[in-house]
C-alpha cells in the first residue's frame, strides 16, 4: 500500500466539491484532513517508520494551507507582497498529530491593518477545520526587532520555511535576522544553553523521572533541537548530518543521534494518536498501553512496561551523552575559540588545556586502558577543572570495548576504582560521570544490568541506577558541614565511623541485584562480599559491606512495621544488629536510601521514628544483649520522668496519681515521657462538659503534628476520627488506641498535611479540633462513607487485598497485616469493618510505599484479649475487602 497515496491532498476532488458547492469550504477542509489523520494513524498502528509519517503529516498541511491560502485569496486583491512562513517544529518540518502549526504571516510594511481583515478569516478558517494553529503577524523590521528582545522568537524563526509568498520578502527576512545582526553566534549559544541548564532543573537534572517528559526532559527531543539550533545558527549547517562532514560527529554518533530521535519520535507520535492532543508527559496512563501497542512482554521476572521504560530510558541517556559531548565542542569552538591553546600537562597521559582534561595522544587509552579510570580519579582531585573535552569523551566511548575480564582484573584499575571511592571529594560526582559515559556499567556488569531499570509503581521514583547513585550522593552529604542541619544525627555519626568506602561500597551495591527474581538484598550481599575481596578489603570488611547490603531494609521495616515501643522488639532488633558500629553504619544507609527512593518520601516523622528505634536500640546494646530492659523498670522510669515535667503544670502530685491509676501498664509504654504530661495536664480537672478532649500539637518529639483525643470509650471512635482526618486532606502516619480501666479512650495520632509537613497555622489547628469535636459529637449520625476521589496515579495499579492475621502472644493481642493499593479515606472503611465485627483497635502502623499499602493493626475483642472466634477473621476478611472495593460516594 503507498503510504504517501493515503495522506496526500487530492486537490482535483477537492476543487471538484468547491465548485458543485454541496457542502461548506470548512466541512470539505475538515474532513480532509480528518481522512489523513486516520490514515496516519492507521499506517502508525500497522507499524509504519515514524519518521516517514512525521514529514508526510508536514508534506500534507503544507498543501492544505496553501489551498486554503489560495481560497481566500480570492476574495482579497494584492496580496501577492504577503508570505507566509512555517517556523518552529512546523518550519523544521516535525508535525506530529498533536504538535501546534506555527506560522509567520510576513507583512511588506509594518502596516498590519491592510490585511487585518484576510489575516483574521484565514487564521479562524484553519482553526475551525481542527488545525492548531499559532501565528505571529509582522514585517521583517518588526520580525528583527522582536527577535532582538526574545530568544523564543528568534530561536522559531532559525527554523522559518516558506510556504506562500515572494522569495524576496524571505530572504530578506533571513538576512535581518542572521547571526551578524540578531543574536550573534556567542550570545545564541549561551543563551540555549543556559535555557537547557534551567530547562533540565524543572526535571531534577535526571533523566529518570517516573512519568518523563518525551520533549522538554532531559535527554528529550529539546536537547536534540539544541544542538540543531547553534548548528544552523553557528555553522550554517542546513541538517544534522552536517555535524558529520565538519567532524563534530562521527558517522556511527550521527546514527546513534538518529535511532534516539526515532525513538522518541515514536513514543510522541504514540503519545498524541493514544490521547487525541499534543501530550508530551508519558505518564502511567499511557506507559501499558504504548509498551503493549509496541509489542513488549512481560519476560524475565519484569513486566513488558518496565522493558519498555528500560529502552526509553537507556535512549534518552545515550541522547544526553551526545548532547552533553555536541555543547561541549560547540563550546569549544564558539566560546573559546581564542583562548591560548598551551596546554598543562599533568602526566604522560593526561593534560589541561582551556580548564578541560583531555588525552595527550589520541591512543592513550588503547596504550594505557587503566587511563581510562585514572581519568576520574585526576578529576577528583583537580576541582578547579570545567569538565573532559569532547574528543576524550569521544575516545572514552571509542574505547569502552576495553574494559573487559581481563580490565577487571588488572590490580591497578582495582586500586584505581578503590581509590575513586576513599578520595575525599568528588566521588558522587565522578560515579555520574562514569555512568553517563557507560564506564561504571563496563566495570561493573551488575550495575549494567540495572541501568535504566524502572520499577512499575509509585514508590521508586527514580530508575534502579539513578536511585543507587542517589543514595551514594545523601551518604557523602552528611560528611559535609553545610548539611548538618538536615541530618544532624547522620552528620554526627559519620564522622565517627572508622572507613567510609564501607558505607559507600554498601550504598552502590543496595539495590544492584534488582530486577532478577529472588531476594535482591541476598543477591546482591555476595556480589558485594565478592567485589570486595577481590578489590583487596579484608574479610571482615568484605562481610560488613555484605551484611549492610542483605540487612538494608530491616531497619526501616521494624520502624514503620512493628511496635517500636515494645521492649521486645527492641531486644529483637538489637540481636539482629550486634554492636553498635553495625547499628551507626546501618542507620545512615537507611536515612540514605529513603531519602534517594523519592523526594518526598523523607519527612519529620520518619525522621522521628527512625532516630526513637536507633535510640532505644543504642540502649539496649549499652545494657547488653545479655539484659533485655524489664516492662516495670521502664514504666517507673517514664513515670518519673513525666512528674518532673508536669511540676511545670503546677500539676499536684495526688491529682496526677488518681489520673494514672486509671491507665494501663501498655498506655506507659507505648507513650513518652512528654507525651504522658501532656495528657495528663489535659485530664487533671476536666468536666463532664469538656468531651470530647481535643488536643492537637504543631510539631512533637516523634515528628509530624500530634492530635490527642479522650473521651469516653465507643465502638465508632476510630472510623470517626480516621474518616474526619481523612476529609480535612491529612495523612496518618500513626495511630496508638488505648483504652483505660475507667472505660476512656486515650487515642493518639500523627499526622502531616498532604504536602509531607507538619501543621502550622493556627486557623488550621482550630479548624482540625472543631472538625473532630463536632464529628465525635455526633457520631450516630455522621456516616463513614468516603468522598474523595482516588488519585490518577493510583488508578493504574491493580494490587489484590490480602488480609493476614498472627498472635502476639506477649503483648495478647492480635496482629493484622492489610496489603493493598491506597485509595482515599482506607482508614475509615478498616475502622468501619472493626465496628461491625466486633473488634477493637490498639495500635496501628501505617504504612504506604507508593501505591502499595502494607498497613498493621493490633487488634483485641470486646474484652480486650486475642480474638479467637473463626467467624471474626472471616467477617473482618469480607467486611474490609468489600468496603475497599466501595466507589466513592
Amino acid at each position: 500500500m503507498n503510504t504517501s497515496a493515503l495522506i496526500a491532498l487530492d486537490k482535483h476532488s477537492l476543487h471538484q466539491a468547491l465548485a458543485a458547492g454541496t457542502d461548506t469550504p470548512v466541512k470539505l477542509y475538515r474532513n480532509a484532513l480528518q481522512s489523513a489523520n486516520n490514515a496516519l494513524k492507521e499506517r502508525f498502528l500497522a507499524g509504519d517508520d515514524v519518521a516517514k509519517l512525521v514529514h508526510l503529516r508536514t508534506r500534507f498541511v503544507d498543501e492544505l494551507l496553501e489551498e486554503a491560502w489560495h481560497l481566500h485569496a480570492r476574495e482579497t486583491p494584492d496580496l501577492q507582497d504577503l508570505a507566509l512562513i512555517a517556523v518552529g517544529g512546523y518550519g523544521r518540518g516535525e508535525l506530529h498529530p498533536g504538535s501546534d502549526i506555527d506560522l509567520l504571516v510576513l507583512l511588506p510594511t509594518n502596516d498590519a491593518e491592510l490585511y487585518r481583515s484576510f489575516i483574521e478569516k484565514f487564521l479562524a478558517f484553519l482553526w475551525d477545520i481542527g488545525l492548531e494553529v499559532g501565528h505571529s503577524t509582522r514585517s521583517v523590521d518588526e520580525c528583527a526587532a522582536a527577535a532582538k528582545i526574545d530568544i523564543t522568537i528568534a530561536t522559531n524563526l532559525v527554523e522559518a520555511r516558506l510556504l506562500h509568498g515572494p522569495t524576496a520578502s524571505f530572504g530578506a527576512l533571513l538576512e535581518a535576522i542572521g547571526s551578524e545582526q540578531v543574536w550573534p553566534s556567542r550570545s545564541f549559544f549561551e543563551a540555549k544553553w543556559q535555557e537547557q541548564i534551567v530547562r533540565h532543573h524543572k526535571y531534577n537534572d535526571t533523566e529518570y523521572n517516573l512519568e518523563p517528559n518525551v520533549k522538554e526532559g532531559p535527554g528529550g527531543l529539546r536537547d536534540i533541537h539544541v544542538v540543531a539550533w547553534v548548528a544552523k545558527r553557528h555553522f550554517g549547517a542546513k541538517t544534522l548530518h552536517d555535524l558529520v562532514t565538519r567532524h563534530f560527529l562521527t558517522e556511527n554518533e550521527y546514527n546513534v543521534l538518529m535511532d534516539g530521535q526515532s525513538f522518541l519520535w515514536k513514543v510522541r507520535f504514540g503519545l498524541h494518536t493514544l490521547t487525541g492532543r499534543r501530550e508530551d508527559r508519558l505518564l502511567f496512563d499511557y506507559q501499558r498501553t504504548l509498551a503493549a501497542q509496541f509489542g513488549y512482554q512481560d519476560r524475565d521476572h519484569r513486566l513488558a512496561v518496565e522493558h519498555f521504560m528500560k529502552d526509553y530510558y537507556c535512549a534518552i541517556m545515550e541522547l544526553s551523552r551526545l548532547n552533553e559531548m555536541l555543547l561541549q565542542l560547540f563550546q569549544e569552538a564558539i566560546l573559546y575559540a581564542d583562548d591560548p591553546i598551551d596546554a598543562t600537562v599533568i602526566n604522560k597521559r593526561f593534560q589541561i588545556r582551556k580548564g578541560f582534561i583531555e588525552v595527550r595522544h589520541p591512543n592513550t587509552f588503547s596504550r594505557y586502558p587503566f587511563a581510562l579510570l585514572e581519568m576520574f580519579l585526576i578529576l577528583q582531585q583537580h576541582p578547579e577543572l570545567k569538565g573532559v573535552r569532547a574528543a576524550t569523551i569521544r575516545a572514552i566511548r571509542d574505547h569502552r570495548h576495553l574494559i573487559d575480564d581481563s580490565f577487571r582484573a588488572d590490580l591497578r584499575n582495582r586500586s584505581l576504582f578503590m581509590e575513586i571511592l576513599r578520595q575525599p571529594a568528588g566521588i558522587t560526582h565522578e560515579l555520574r560521570r562514569m555512568n553517563r559515559y557507560g564506564l561504571l556499567a563496563a566495570y561493573l556488569p551488575a550495575f549494567g544490568k540495572i541501568v535504566g531499570l524502572m520499577q512499575y509503581d509509585l514508590f521508586h521514583v527514580y530508575t534502579v541506577d539513578e536511585h543507587i547513585l542517589r543514595v551514594v550522593r545523601n551518604l557523602r552529604r552528611f560528611t559535609v558541614a553545610e548539611y548538618k542541619r538536615e541530618f544532624p544525627l547522620c552528620s554526627e555519626l559519620i564522622e565517627r565511623i572508622p572507613k567510609l568506602e564501607i558505607l559507600y561500597l554498601a550504598g552502590l551495591f543496595h539495590d544492584m541485584a534488582k530486577g532478577r527474581g529472588g531476594d535482591h538484598s541476598s543477591l546482591g550481599a555476595q556480589e558485594a562480599i565478592d567485589f570486595c575481596l577481590r578489590h583487596g578489603m579484608s574479610m571482615y570488611d568484605a562481610r560488613f559491606v555484605g551484611w549492610l547490603v542483605k540487612q538494608h531494609l530491616i531497619m526501616s521495616s521494624t520502624a514503620q512495621r512493628q511496635d517500636i515501643s515494645d521492649p521486645f522488639v527492641i531486644s529483637t532488633f538489637a540481636l539482629q544488629v550486634s554492636d553498635q558500629i553495625h547499628l551507626d553504619y546501618l542507620y545512615l544507609l537507611t536515612v540514605a536510601d529513603i531519602c534517594g527512593t523519592s523526594p518526598s518520601l523523607w519527612n519529620s516523622w520518619k525522621d522521628a521514628l527512625l532516630r526513637e528505634l536507633y535510640n532505644s536500640t543504642k540502649r539496649a546494646l549499652r545494657r547488653g544483649l545479655e539484659n533485655p530492659i524489664d516492662k516495670a523498670d521502664r514504666i517507673l522510669e517514664l513515670q518519673d520522668q513525666a512528674r518532673e515535667l508536669l511540676k511545670h503544670y503546677a500539676i499536684a502530685g495526688p491529682d496526677t496519681d488518681l489520673v494514672w491509676r486509671n491507665f494501663s501498664d501498655d498506655y506507659f509504654l507505648r507513650h513518652s515521657a512528654d507525651e504522658i504530661a501532656w495528657h495528663t495536664q489535659a485530664i487533671v480537672g476536666c468536666q463532664a462538659t469538656d468531651y470530647p478532649v481535643v488536643l492537637v500539637r504543631e510539631e512533637t518529639l516523634r515528628g509530624g503534628t500530634e492530635i490527642f483525643i479522650y473521651l469516653a470509650d465507643q465502638e465508632r471512635i476510630f472510623a470517626t476520627i480516621t474518616k474526619a482526618l481523612d476529609q480535612l486532606g491529612l495523612t496518618i502516619f500513626d495511630a496508638r488506641i488505648i483504652t483505660s480501666h475507667s472505660g476512656f479512650a486515650l487515642d493518639t495520632f500523627i499526622v502531616l498535611e498532604d504536602s509531607g509537613e507538619p501543621i502550622t497555622s493556627r486557623y488550621r489547628i482550630d479548624e482540625i479540633i472543631t472538625k473532630l469535636r463536632h464529628d465525635l459529637t455526633h457520631m450516630d449520625t455522621i456516616g463513614v462513607h468516603n468522598s474523595r476521589r482516588q488519585h490518577r496515579r493510583l488508578r493504574h495499579f491493580s494490587i489484590p487485598t490480602e488480609i493476614a492475621f498472627s498472635t502476639d502472644i506477649a503483648n495478647q493481642r492480635t496482629v493484622m497485616e492489610l496489603i493493598t493499593v491506597d485509595r482515599p479515606g482506607l482508614l475509615s472503611r478498616v475502622g468501619r469493618a472493626l465496628v461491625e465485627c466486633g473488634v477493637g483497635v490498639q495500635n496501628a502502623k501505617i504504612a504506604t510505599f507508593g501505591a502499595r499499602v502494607e498497613d498493621i493493626f493490633f487488634l483485641v475483642d470486646k474484652n480486650h484479649q486475642i480474638l479467637k472466634d473463626e467467624a471474626q477473621f472471616t467477617c473482618l476478611r469480607e467486611r474490609i475487602s468489600q468496603y475497599l472495593d466501595e466507589q466513592p460516594n
